[in-house]
């Protein structure tokens, strides 16, 4: 592993859901929790405020699909709220529960049904996936490149924003190329890095001193 990868993950190489506090598990609700924050995320807002609205929705219930449904509205909205996600509150409140209740009736509450349904095809799975309230090109780009850490057959999936935050720091951004400079488990470390590393060049030049 080269000083520039190394120094990535050292810096920054915290998945966006594992800031949130989801566990990177194929399990139904970590999987759920990922397209929340997927969601929250894909928003003009900061990653650091739509983290903080997760954190919150999760705290009230709201961790599986069949706890976000169970949730009021008005308790969806008070806990945007709290994370002060509030310039969206109320559409992403609608947009959560309508969420919640696909993949409760689409896939019984379980988001790894959505891989077997797409035949663990990418482009399949970006098509379901656009089908859930509030999830389009950047939720499914926030998702998989999330969700590649469960699901090997994703890898490597590198946007345009990963390709930005590598071309930045002096990195490959063929996505196979890319990819060689990890090990598969922390190749979403590595992407969740390299998006922030766009965002931020005090972070980027940091991580080019190494």
């Amino acid at each position: 592993m080269d000083a520039v990868v190394r120094k990535l993950l050292q810096e920054s190489g915290e998945t966006f859901a594992e800031e949130a506090g989801v566990p990177l598990k194929d399990q139904p609700a970590a999987l759920f929790k990922l397209l929340v924050v997927a969601n929250l995320l894909s928003a003009r807002i900061s990653s650091g405020i739509a983290l903080a609205a997760a954190r919150e929705l999760f705290d009230a219930g709201g961790g599986t699909a069949r706890g976000m449904a169970k949730l009021t509205w008005q308790q969806r909205v008070d806990a945007l709220g709290r994370g002060h996600y509030v310039r969206y509150d109320e559409s992403t409140a609608t947009r959560l529960g309508e969420t919640a209740h696909a993949v409760l009736d689409k896939y019984d509450g379980d988001l790894r049904k959505l891989a077997i349904e797409a035949g663990r095809d990418p482009r399949k799975a970006a098509r379901l996936l656009r089908e859930f309230p509030g999830i389009g090109p950047t939720g499914v780009d926030i998702f998989c490149r999330e969700v590649q850490a469960m699901w090997p057959w994703l890898r490597p999936y590198v946007d345009s924003q990963v390709k930005k935050g590598a071309e930045r720091v002096g990195l490959p951004s063929d996505p196979e190329e890319l990819a060689s400079k990890v090990p598969d488990k922390d190749l979403a470390r590595l992407t969740a890095a390299l998006v922030r590393v766009s965002r931020d060049k005090r972070l980027a030049d940091t991580v080019k001193a190494a």
